[in-house]
């Protein structure tokens, strides 16, 4: 499907290509609005009385403003700024919080300078200047230069007047802020002395001093215990995948066992013997193969035999710890033949065995498919951004 796709792709745009090169265009090239910024169209030119088309390359500037359009610019930028401007303020009738002198309004082609005539009281950036305000309130002049940025020639000037106050307090911010500066004021006298003592009395009341609560130690703690939970999380995964990883690895050992022990048995050993057989073999190759779940549950099974566990018992206790469906019926069919003295074992063990291996096949198989899944997704993803990187430009710069 993805082959066809792009093969349809390719046809289209090859078919939209040689039709637009044969015919001739209408003489005009569209030009990107401003903000778009400038493009480069590639043409082939041919002159009466010459051979052949030549190619030729042209810079196609932006579309800019008329006059008038610059005019009508100025106009809106002016509209806009004078609630930005505002900030945080309902009005230039009474403004208790800085202001927002900026220098350019978000997607409009003009700079902003400003001038004022009281900068004790505010500076460039709208910023007011507490201890210069009065209570009746502090009259300044603001001027902006706006500048056309593709023709610096075109400007247009605004001016507004703000009356600058004192930020209103509450009882409680205003006597918070007096003990401030009290403080302060305080320490700007003793500045020659080694230390600087807290004065015992604030606004002529008794005063008392803390330091203030640091919240370091509970950032460590809720990082404590997000680390805990983390840790207890990956744990539990850890713990699930040593799982899953010690079941599938004692389901690859467990069609050589059964076929080990069928084996042994067939050769007159009994089921005794031939377990602690295929222990003693495991031992042997334990150095080259390393440790595996099964066997050494075998060879469990045999010291509890030799500590005075009954023979049937082990082999129950063997298919418990295994946890494991085919060990369980696996233990349990050594137990029940000599419990009950069922004959056949060595053709059940045959059997046994020829199923095992059927079934290690049948896994073998639908791990490969489902690893075969597993990279489907990543396939898919790397052809779409295949696709995106070729089709869609071309496709955006077809032009019928």
């Amino acid at each position: 499907m993805a082959v066809g796709v792009l093969l349809a792709g390719g046809i289209f745009l090859l078919a939209a290509d040689y039709l637009r090169s044969v015919r001739e265009t209408d003489g005009s090239i569209q030009r990107n609005t401003y903000g778009q910024g400038n493009r480069t169209e590639e043409l082939e030119v041919s002159i009466a009385g010459g051979e052949a088309r030549f190619p030729a390359e042209i810079q196609v500037a932006e579309q800019q403003y008329s006059t008038e359009e610059i005019q009508e610019l100025f106009q809106r930028v002016i509209r806009h700024m004078e609630k930005l401007i505002l900030g945080d303020n309902r009005s230039l009738d009474r403004v208790e919080k800085d202001m927002n002198l900026l220098s350019e309004v978000p997607g409009e082609p003009v700079m902003i300078s400003w001038e004022l005539d009281r900068y004790d009281v505010m500076n460039i950036r709208g910023e007011i200047q507490e201890d210069a305000l009065k209570e009746e309130g502090t009259l300044v002049a603001l001027s902006a230069v706006l500048t056309y940025s593709e023709n610096e020639e075109e400007q247009a000037l605004y001016q507004c007047t703000a009356n600058i106050f004192p930020r209103t307090l509450g009882e409680e911010e205003k006597r918070r802020e007096q003990a401030a500066g009290e403080l302060q004021k305080r320490e700007e006298e003793s500045r020659v002395q080694r230390e600087f003592q807290l004065p015992d009395t604030l606004l002529g009341k008794e005063a008392a001093y803390y330091q203030r609560m640091d919240r370091r130690g509970l950032v460590l703690i809720v990082m404590a215990v997000l680390i805990g939970i983390l840790l207890y999380a990956l744990e539990i995964q850890n713990k699930g995948k040593a799982r899953e990883e010690r079941k599938q690895q004692m389901l690859l050992d467990y069609p050589e066992i059964v076929n080990k022990m069928t084996l042994f048995l067939g050769a007159g050993m009994t089921a005794k013997r031939a377990w602690k057989k295929v222990v003693e073999d495991y031992e042997r190759r334990k150095a080259i193969r390393g440790e595996r779940y099964a066997y050494e549950e075998m060879k469990r099974a045999c010291y509890e035999m030799e500590s005075g566990v009954t023979e049937p018992e082990s082999y129950e206790n063997f298919g418990r710890r295994c946890d494991v469906q085919v060990y369980v019926r696996f233990g349990a069919m050594l137990s029940q033949n000599l419990r009950k003295g069922t004959k056949g074992l060595t053709q059940m063990l045959k059997l046994e065995a020829l199923q095992a291996f059927e079934e290690r096949k049948a896994r073998a198989r639908r791990l490969g498919e489902e690893a075969g899944t597993k990279l489907l997704l990543p396939m898919f993803l790397m052809l779409a951004i295949v696709l995106v990187i070729v089709i869609v430009p071309a496709f955006l710069s077809v032009q019928i």
